[in-house]
């Protein structure tokens, strides 16, 4: 080809408002194949009537096997990893990536080993970190890398993240993209550059769905003593030059950023279960207490009594601490949204 003509585009948290706006923006007489994914509900999706609304390509649901099609925006299905290869699309419903399914750093990946110098890869609105490792790869194989600016999206997390990782083409906010992204695209590639190994492996993970890859697996990264917040098993470390990730022998992955917000869940998980032992064992105590004293036997009555104070004592420290954990996670929340 003697022009760039892939774009792969990654969004979350306000990315269908930035991608509807972005689209509405780009020239008509520009085009490209486009890969999209937004981070959506496991059910139904309308956003490929809401991005061929926009007016400049029409976009659909590909099939899985069904061969790209140049012109068009392919959306990824909820629920469903979208890849490329060989010229078509592949659709899988494998293993999460940080915490999702479609992911971003699946397509990315794979659209960096199929089409190298030949892609572009954005990251839009959105929390946490899905979508650095993939712009990583997408560098990596020669392709260009860009940000929405983080003080120009609305949820700056993934964008801030990828920049911090990432030596990145372009960061700018979304009223200039469509130009940037004019350029780039009419641009002629850059030479071609041998797809690094560990991009190539990874890559095929999503692709095997639910096959257990540990060959893989070890093959990209070392073990850690870090437990996967999804199955239980064991996490590899994947050195990917400043950015360390996470991934285990199913095909779960995590950024470092995603893999500290399942712990955080975790543990309110844990708060919450214990919250809910005690209050039920403080008003099993009371009951015992009333019990012994219908029956007549003051001792006991006083040692249920203090069980159930100990238990009510428990009650209030775990409401106390789930009630600044809600405060610091609100506190996050608006640094990112303000950052």
């Amino acid at each position: 080809m003697d022009k760039r003509d892939i774009l792969a585009i990654g969004a979350s948290a306000g990315g269908i408002t930035a991608l509807r706006n972005l689209f509405a923006a780009m020239p008509r007489d520009v085009t490209a194949t486009v890969f999209v994914v937004q981070h959506v509900g496991a059910t139904h999706s309308v956003l490929p009537t809401l991005l061929s609304r926009a007016g400049w390509l029409p976009a659909f649901h590909p099939e899985d096997g069904e061969p790209v099609r140049a012109g068009w925006i392919h959306v990824a299905p909820p629920d469903h990893h979208l890849l490329v290869r060989d010229g078509c699309a592949l659709v899988r419903r494998g293993a999460r990536e940080n915490r999702c399914r479609p992911a971003i750093d699946p397509l990315f990946r794979s659209v960096a080993v199929a089409y190298g110098p030949r892609a572009v890869g954005l990251i839009l609105s959105g929390t946490l970190d899905d979508g650095t490792a993939g712009l990583r790869a997408v560098k990596r194989c020669g392709g260009l890398a860009m940000v929405q600016d983080p003080e120009d999206a609305e949820w700056p997390g993934m964008p801030r993240n990828a920049m911090q990782q990432v030596s990145v083409d372009a960061c700018a906010p979304l009223s200039d993209l469509p130009a940037l992204l004019v350029c780039s695209l009419n641009e002629p590639p850059g030479p071609a550059v041998p797809v690094p190994a560990d991009i190539a492996i990874e890559a095929r993970i999503p692709e095997n769905e639910f096959d257990a890859m540990p060959e893989f697996t070890a093959s990209v990264g070392k073990p850690s003593t870090l437990s996967c917040p999804d199955c239980g098993g064991n996490l590899v470390e994947v050195e990917d030059g400043p950015l360390l990730r996470f991934r285990c022998k199913v095909g779960h992955a995590y950024g470092p950023t995603t893999l500290a917000e399942s712990h955080r869940e975790s543990i309110e998980q844990a708060i919450w279960i214990a919250l809910r032992t005690h209050e039920d064992r403080a008003i099993m105590f009371r009951r015992l207490a009333e019990r012994a004293r219908e029956h007549g036997h003051p001792t006991v009555e006083a040692n249920w009594t203090r069980s159930a104070q100990e238990a009510e004592r428990t009650v209030s420290m775990l409401k106390e601490v789930l009630s600044k954990q809600g405060q610091e996670l609100a506190g996050g929340m608006i640094a990112e949204g303000e950052d």
